[in-house]
């Protein structure tokens, strides 16, 4: 049996990068898992690849209809929603509070903010169906502490807020068994990283004292730690994987 085997998982942005990841490694520890993502060709492509214990859903992380046709379509097809993955998010136009447009700090926020409570909000009745549930937050280490030299307002905001959120819903609902914790990862070897940073981090690798940008998969097994009954008396928390960058 793997460590996730009963589980019934919604990860957001799951059609690539880090999404993808954790979906491939959750159904090979035994969830069933609903990938959502708005990339619909490549979302039903990887769901394909992995199997029948995963399904592909369009879904606008910002929408709450969405929201609601999503859980309702994961409770028809595996039934109630035991674990969440707010994974879905964008970096937004790199620009500090003077030079950043209204329209961009919204959009940022909605898709990076708005949607986890969306998600929290639409799939904690599922959860207590289920009397178990773990959440997790994808957060960043932009929600920990201020990245000299990367000026990104939106961004920022939208993971501490994330962290706040985490703590707050896991106070509420920690004696309903479920859990909310935050994940805080950085230069994770993605397609957005690459895209933002380059190969190399654009030299941030410098300033890690593990010297290297990490592999989604290593994020990957943490996720599988916090969705599983391993992590069953930790909530509220920030996990904070980045090679030793906010220790700096």
């Amino acid at each position: 049996m793997g460590k996730l085997t009963g589980k019934i998982a919604i990860i957001t942005g799951a059609a690539q990068g880090m999404g993808e990841w954790h979906a491939r490694l959750f159904v090979e520890e035994g969830a069933k898992v609903v990938m959502t993502d708005i990339n619909e060709s490549r979302g039903q492509q990887v769901a394909a690849e992995i199997g029948p214990d995963a399904i592909f859903l369009r879904h606008d992380v910002s929408s709450a209809d969405d929201w609601v046709q999503v859980v309702a379509d994961a409770e028809r097809h595996f039934g109630p929603v035991s674990v969440l993955v707010n994974n879905a998010g964008i970096l937004g136009p790199a620009a500090n509070v003077v030079d950043l447009a209204l329209a961009d700090y919204e959009k940022v926020c909605a898709i990076n903010q708005t949607s986890a409570f969306l998600g929290m909000k639409c799939v904690i009745p599922s959860m207590l169906k289920a009397g178990i549930g773990s959440i997790i937050n994808v957060s960043s280490v932009s929600g920990l502490v201020a990245m000299a030299g990367t000026p990104n307002l939106a961004y920022a905001a939208t993971k501490f807020a994330m962290r706040g959120m985490t703590k707050q819903v896991a106070a509420e609902f920690g004696q309903k068994n479920i859990r909310v914790n935050s994940v805080h990862p950085a230069f994770i070897l993605t397609p957005m990283m690459v895209e933002a940073l380059g190969e190399d981090g654009g030299g941030d690798m410098v300033g890690i004292p593990l010297g290297r940008l990490a592999q989604p998969i290593e994020v990957s097994r943490l996720m599988v730690f916090l969705a599983s009954d391993d992590s069953s008396f930790m909530t509220g928390t920030e996990h904070v994987i980045d090679g030793g960058k906010t220790a700096m």
